[in-house]
């Protein structure tokens, strides 16, 4: 059940990110003019260039955006110590394992790089805290080394010690995420009364990300990062490719929110 889930997310994403829309618009354009419809035609390429206005607009992308990433507020680490965390956890979804690392002997780092920066961050600073870096792949067909190994090869690459390492190599999402990094968490809070682990991913995945861990009853302080908004909104920006990244994360995040509530896995 959990592969059919994970299969009919990766389609569903393909279909409501909006720049693939622009594709079938301008397709469907094509065919009605080679029907001779040129009504239908001008209509669908009219389809086509509202959707790519709306996209490289920023406001409106930003706007929501902005209101999933302030979902969930930034703790202060600084008013804390390290005897108030249990650990900390860093979800995939950052990093570039696959066959690239193996041909180019290089782990490439993706947009959400403040994932992997971060966390050698506190690693660095909570040397005698355990740490899991949870992730195998999100592609339907992985190839190559997992993204928990890419990681590994990171750790070794800044001279990070390694002690308290730990890496979940299966899930393919948040969910799976969570539900096999569980029994490790538990088994590393055994001997000691359970403290609540530190939460890295990026803002607009942190509040799928909580919830799925109030489900599975582990307490977790949240270390948002990845920001891709400000305070204010750029009224008078239009940027194709940042509004495609934003409508993307916001379109997966408010889908992926919908899938998990109907399939109760929050």
């Amino acid at each position: 059940m959990d592969t059919i889930f994970f299969v009919f997310s990766k389609l569903a994403q393909f279909c409501i990110e909006p720049l693939n829309w622009v594709i079938v618009f301008v397709c469907l354009s094509l065919l009605f003019m080679s029907l001779r419809k040129p009504q239908l035609c001008k209509r669908f390429l009219l389809l086509a260039l509202t959707d790519l206005l709306i996209v490289g607009w920023l406001p409106t992308s930003e706007i929501f955006l902005r209101a999933l990433e302030d979902s969930v507020p930034k703790v202060s680490l600084a008013q804390m110590s390290e005897r108030d965390f249990g650990g900390i956890i860093i979800l995939g979804g950052a990093i570039e394992g696959g066959v690239i690392a193996i041909d180019r002997g290089e782990v490439s780092i993706y947009s959400s790089a403040e994932r992997v920066t971060k966390a050698f961050e506190l690693i660095r600073k909570y040397p005698d805290l355990p740490f899991i870096f949870s992730g195998f792949s999100g592609r339907l067909s992985p190839k190559g080394i997992s993204e928990a190994d890419a990681f590994k090869q990171l750790i070794k690459e800044q001279g990070l010690p390694e002690k308290n390492a730990h890496y979940e190599k299966q899930s393919r999402n948040t969910y799976e995420n969570v539900l096999l990094m569980k029994p490790m968490i538990l088994e590393l809070g055994a001997n000691e009364a359970l403290k609540p682990w530190l939460l890295i991913t990026s803002a607009s995945h942190m509040y799928r990300s909580l919830k799925i861990f109030q489900k599975q009853g582990i307490a977790v302080i949240p270390a948002p990062v990845d920001y891709q908004t400000s305070h204010s909104l750029s009224w008078g920006k239009f940027d194709l490719e940042d509004g495609m990244q934003n409508w993307n994360k916001l379109m997966h995040e408010g889908i992926g929110l919908l899938a998990y509530w109907i399939t109760r896995k929050i």
